[in-house]
């Protein structure tokens, strides 16, 4: 016994003396990637002279600022387009992933594959695919002789688009939440005289808000930070929201470095309110059924209802899916937009002119690639020395340390790449990034960082001391410790994470509009200009290759997680 208090001992006194390091430098890297970008943004925010190195006049714009009527009405639109979609897309999201959780639904492997795909597109693409398809002489006025431009061309078609993109996260989070809490407790309602609806909106329903909330935060951050969707669809018709306004006051001259601050600011207010609420309704809905029995996964028959859902789920994967799948396939298979839907008119044209060497679209694949590649290395290593560090140590400053890990939830793209903006194009630094890939490379590091570390955080508190304290007693040094004990173990969550990373960084817009240096071009960025010059169909072939990557990422990261459980 004495001996082994004494290896306790010695193993936590090994661990305190070789983790300040670590710490450390985790710390400083997470306040580069992170904090520093935001602190420019509150700077310019406060300081409007700030880019020209001075710090008078301290929040002596906010007047001018405040008192235009176009900020109340940024605002406005971003919140109304937010709730909007959140609404939407739990109308669609939560009675599909019901019915998916509780019921032996027809081919619901089909569904779940067919539901995936409008996540995976990015949603500009989208947005580009639905203007082909609905716009006047679109392939819907070619096929049924009808177009709704009038419709998609407004607030309610830039709704319709976004929530079609993100009303998978809700049902995959309502379906997954409601089949692992089972249906025995809905039983024993049953049993006591409920009815199956009362029983479903008293016991199911509730038991399902923490994923729901989680769900449905997560659709409306995606909703105010997305740029592509409304600039592409309802810009011409004057609905502007802060992160079109915020893009303006770079791209407009006079640019206007504090008003997009200040534009900024609010807009991470927004996200951070979000956030805060849902900690609310989680921390008032908090249910414990584990009673050591296990629950009662299985699926109930539909009966007479089998095919009338079944049809429901081929109605919302018509159009979520396969109408913009078509629309963007057909518009790559086609040598000329004028030529329509014939035939004749179908080549492959557009892919040979991507793949042809030398040819800007394959450089700008191979950039996307080579920095999804860096992004997910990166974030892999710095997400399993933050969670690390926060999990398995209980050193001062771990807690500024989780802080820093999960603020970028909070930050949106275009915020993020404001503040990198801001912070780096000062003249006081010997050494910057900015005006080079490496700023592309720190953007999509801040965005994605959280995805490594929660994964790896959740790895890591399933792994208990002992395997780590006996190897450090036994002379295991920290790095030895990490690399050969604990990396295998987290290994497969931590390669899932740095997939979906790989997978976003490769089509990431509105940062890469904002930051991409002249000379070099992104998948996105080639995408979106292609649209721009008019040259839809090469546009929409670099599209077709970009979802067939990433969906072939995302596959093959399901498969892993399978594999591994």
């Amino acid at each position: 016994m004495p001996e082994t208090v004494g290896a306790l001992r010695a193993h936590r006194g090994i661990r305190i003396n070789g983790t300040p390091l670590i710490l450390g430098g985790t710390t400083a890297a997470l306040l580069i990637v992170v904090a520093l970008p935001l602190l420019f943004i509150l700077l310019q925010a406060i300081f409007p002279e700030l880019a020209n190195g001075s710090l008078l006049a301290p929040l002596s714009h906010l007047a001018t600022i405040f008192s235009d009527p176009a900020l109340f009405g940024l605002t406005f639109n971003t919140l109304r387009l937010g709730v909007c979609v959140v609404l939407l897309s739990a109308t669609i999201g939560i009675p599909l992933g019901a019915l998916r959780g509780l019921f032996k639904l027809p081919f619901a492997g089909l569904w779940d594959l067919l539901f995936l795909v409008p996540f995976m597109i990015p949603p500009y693409i989208a947005a580009l695919g639905w203007i082909m398809m609905l716009q006047p002489n679109g392939y819907a006025e070619q096929l049924l002789g009808l177009h709704a431009a009038s419709f998609l061309f407004s607030f309610g078609g830039v709704v319709f688009v976004m929530t079609l993109n993100v009303f998978p996260v809700v049902y995959f989070a309502v379906s997954r939440s409601i089949a692992s809490s089972g249906s025995r407790l809905a039983d024993v309602g049953r049993v006591c005289g409920g009815s199956p609806w009362q029983c479903f909106f008293r016991i199911t329903l509730p038991l399902a808000t923490p994923g729901i909330a989680a769900s449905l935060l997560l659709v409306f951050a995606m909703a105010i930070e997305e740029y592509g969707t409304p600039a592409a669809l309802a810009a011409n018709a004057g609905f502007f929201v802060l992160v079109t306004g915020i893009e303006r006051r770079f791209s407009d001259w006079p640019i206007d470095l504090p008003g997009a601050a200040t534009l900024s600011v609010v807009l991470v207010i927004l996200a951070m309110l979000a956030f805060w609420l849902q900690r609310r309704i989680q921390g008032k809905q908090i249910f414990e059924t584990m009673n050591g029995k296990p629950n009662d996964v299985s699926l109930r028959p539909l009966g007479a209802w089998r095919w009338p859902v079944t049809a429901l789920f081929a109605v919302v994967a018509l159009i979520a899916t396969c109408a913009p799948i078509f629309s963007i396939v057909v518009t790559a298979c086609m040598r000329t937009l004028s030529g329509g839907l014939q035939r004749d008119n179908l080549s492959l044209t557009h892919f040979d002119a991507i793949f042809t060497s030398g040819n800007s679209a394959l450089q700008a694949l191979a950039t996307s690639t080579g920095l999804g590649v860096a992004t997910a290395l990166l974030t892999g290593l710095l997400g399993l020395l933050a969670a690390y560090c926060v999990v398995k140590t209980r050193m001062r400053g771990r807690v500024l340390l989780d802080a820093l890990s999960v603020m970028p939830n909070t930050l949106p793209g275009i915020v993020v790449a404001v503040g990198l903006i801001l912070a780096w194009n000062q003249s006081f630094w010997p050494v910057t990034p900015y005006n080079s890939w490496v700023i592309l490379l720190l953007a999509y590091c801040c965005l994605l960082l959280p995805y490594p570390v929660r994964y790896a955080s959740a790895a890591f508190a399933q792994i208990g001391d002992n395997m780590e304290a006996a190897a450090r007693v036994h002379g295991a040094s920290l790095r030895q410790t990490l690399m050969k004990i604990l990396l295998p173990l987290i290994f497969p969550s931590l390669l899932a994470a740095m997939l979906l990373v790989f997978a976003v960084a490769s089509r990431e817009l509105v940062a890469s509009l904002l930051l991409a240096p002249t000379g070099i071009q992104t998948t996105s960025l080639f995408i979106w200009r292609q649209f721009e010059q008019g040259s839809v169909g090469q546009g929409m072939a670099m599209s077709v290759v970009t979802i067939l990557m990433t969906t072939t990422v995302m596959v093959a990261v399901t498969l892993w997680r399978q594999r591994q459980q």
